[in-house]
């Protein structure tokens, strides 16, 4: 059974930091393009961060470069989300997402920033 486990989300103040993992089992992790997306309520799904099988390439949203680094260990079956610099408008539910010749997506976990 495919399983996607996002956790490190909550309340943080502006400027702050929080690290979001996703735990991954079912498939075949290291073979699969990892991804973070994030969604506010009335908005589409929005891609934040990439990694790709190995860890050798990153890319990211021009609304988090700088600020957002993405990681995974293939021996852990689990990706991160390090989210530093935190500002109100990065406020959403952040869904971790596999993908190769399928998807999978995680439940999300909500990442409020706020004073």
């Amino acid at each position: 059974q495919v399983q996607l486990v996002e956790s490190g989300g909550g309340l943080v103040q502006p400027g702050g930091s929080l690290r979001l993992s996703c735990a991954a089992s079912g498939f075949t992790f290291s073979s699969y393009t990892m991804s973070w997306y994030r969604q506010t309520p009335g908005k589409e799904r929005e891609l934040v961060a990439v990694i790709t099988t190995t860890g050798t390439t990153t890319n990211y949203a021009y609304s988090v470069r700088g600020r957002f680094t993405i990681s995974r260990d293939n021996a852990k079956n689990t990706v991160y989300q390090q989210m530093n610099s935190l500002k109100p408008e990065d406020t959403a539910v952040y869904y971790c997402n596999a993908r190769r010749h399928v998807e999978y997506w995680g439940q999300g976990t909500q990442v409020t920033v706020s004073s």
